[in-house]
């Protein structure tokens, strides 16, 4: 026991590093990726790229020995599958999302992932939510709906498929979880293969919705833009980074810890988007919707936090009694 809670104290400069990268990544990449879709429509053309330079990136650093991460392995490739199909649903809608809905609302649907976890952690076994949890996941709720209704620029496609991304994060943040424990994967093993396996299907993708080749002659056209080249690189250089620090941050923590941070940061982005990429039109119902919101996801986090603290007084009291 004093070995377990000394471990635990050890590890919680990893965790909070974890945890504060993959903040600042998934804020910045909202942003960024907006941008470069209002500028260059083919969100799954630019999905494929940011793929294709993390499996490149990930393959060169391994035999040029700046990574341990180990060669491909067809057996791990098949088990891991249905994470990266996951994955790739989830940014795939997202980035279908953001063309039609604007950043503060784009992010407090995004906030419903919390919800989705518990969910699904009911029916896995892990039991029911504590009543603060249990009612802060319905303040999000609720204020979510509100800020619908105040939403000048509302976009039933948009809405909808950021509603499917939520899903699809869900189910892809509890493989991730499951997946780096049972296998013993590394995060860059995990985004390796990841990315890897997600390239034959985004082929498919961007043929089937017919954006090949006409994707690929706009964006030789646009390339010959400097301002538009740099937030290109920008979105493939923070797709990199936000795959690394969110199966880092899920791994060293949980899938719950990443939905936690996901809804703190969504705080300042919520508060950008009103300004930036074009704005929000102010509505009553919209912005008390999106207070009420991020009211919830505050209270949500604080929950979750004098949960895991209660959790860690309980351990330290067991040690202190066990040298009695």
């Amino acid at each position: 026991m004093e070995i377990r809670a000394d471990a635990e104290i050890s590890s919680f400069s990893r965790s909070l590093f974890a945890a504060v990268s993959y903040g600042f990544a998934s804020m910045a990449m909202v942003f960024i990726n907006k941008a470069v879709l209002m500028q260059y429509a083919y969100s799954m053309t630019l999905l494929t790229m940011q793929q294709l330079a993390t499996t490149l990136l990930i393959h060169f650093g391994r035999k040029m020995g700046y990574t341990k991460a180990r060669g491909l392995d067809m057996t791990i490739a098949k088990q891991l599958l249905p994470l990266s199909i996951f994955y790739n649903a989830n940014v795939a809608f997202a980035l279908a999302s953001l063309k039609g809905v604007n950043i503060p609302m784009y992010i407090a649907i995004k906030r419903l992932t919390p919800l989705a976890v518990l969910i699904a952690g009911c029916f896995s076994g892990k039991g029911r939510p504590t009543p603060q949890v249990a009612l802060s996941v319905i303040l999000i709720a609720a204020g979510v709906l509100i800020a619908a209704l105040g939403d000048f620029s509302f976009d039933l496609f948009g809405y909808s498929m950021a509603f499917v991304s939520v899903f699809f994060q869900t189910m892809y943040l509890v493989l991730v979880e499951k997946s780096g424990a049972e296998d013993g994967l590394s995060s860059v093993e995990i985004m390796f293969y990841n990315s890897f396996l997600s390239l034959p299907f985004l082929m498919f993708l961007i043929i089937a919705t017919g954006e090949f080749p006409n994707s690929l002659s706009i964006l030789f056209a646009k390339s010959y833009s400097f301002s538009f080249l740099v937030i290109l690189i920008l979105s493939l250089v923070m797709g990199i980074t936000l795959n690394f620090t969110m199966f880092l941050c899920t791994i060293v923590n949980s899938a719950l810890t990443t939905t936690i941070v996901g809804v703190l940061k969504g705080v300042v982005s919520t508060t950008l988007g009103f300004f930036l990429l074009g704005g929000v039109q102010v509505h009553a119902l919209n912005v008390t919707g999106l207070v009420i919101n991020t009211a919830g996801g505050v209270w949500y986090s604080f929950a979750k936090y004098q949960q895991k603290k209660s959790k860690v007084v309980k351990l330290v009291t067991d040690v202190e009694a066990h040298r009695k």
